[in-house]
């Protein structure tokens, strides 16, 4: 499988993994737990079982008008097997346009399967992972979200900075569009 992800500037970076530490510091699941060199924080855009290189060649196209703003605002619990807590992200028109049109271009190039329909502009969730886990539990007694230590219910503002594919089965990443500018 391989996704299409935007990447956060700097600060951005710092922050998320921050709160992943601070996390885990509190002895609750947190991406800070995964060590391989490709986690990083990052926004899903869209996954396919395969990105060609003329594929990829048109996301960079895309992806040329980067950076573009970011908006972190709130926290978000998903449910389910997993349970995930994430930073949820505001989306702007900005950042809506840019993952529809790569959805679209992602859909199309699809020789097999069918797109994740959690990806779809329709049903899209933008957020960025914190922490995923089976028995995962963030809540407290007194059902606050977390410890007061971990505090990602504030908005932040930044800038998703650069974009690249990750190849789950290889487990590597490449870039897409532009080198981030300093």
């Amino acid at each position: 499988m391989h996704s299409v992800e935007l990447l956060p500037d700097r600060a951005t970076d710092r922050a998320v993994r921050d709160v992943w530490r601070r996390l885990a510091d509190e002895g609750l699941p947190s991406q800070a737990a995964h060590r391989h060199p490709t986690n990083r924080p990052h926004l899903t855009l869209a996954t396919s079982d395969a990105l060609p290189a003329e594929v990829r060649a048109r996301l960079g196209e895309v992806f040329a008008g980067l950076p573009v703003p970011l908006h972190l605002d709130g926290l978000l619990r998903f449910p389910g097997r997993t349970r995930v807590l994430a930073w949820a992200v505001r989306p702007d028109d900005v950042l809506l346009h840019l993952h529809e049109t790569v959805w679209r271009i992602v859909r199309e190039a699809q020789e097999s399967g069918r797109p994740n329909p959690l990806l779809d502009p329709a049903r899209w969730v933008p957020h960025i992972t914190l922490g995923r886990g089976r028995d995962a539990v963030w809540t407290t007694s007194d059902d606050r979200l977390l410890p007061a230590t971990v505090d990602a219910s504030t908005a932040a503002t930044g800038r998703w900075a650069e974009a690249r594919y990750y190849d789950s089965v290889a487990r590597t990443t490449g870039r897409l569009g532009p080198r981030p500018r300093p």
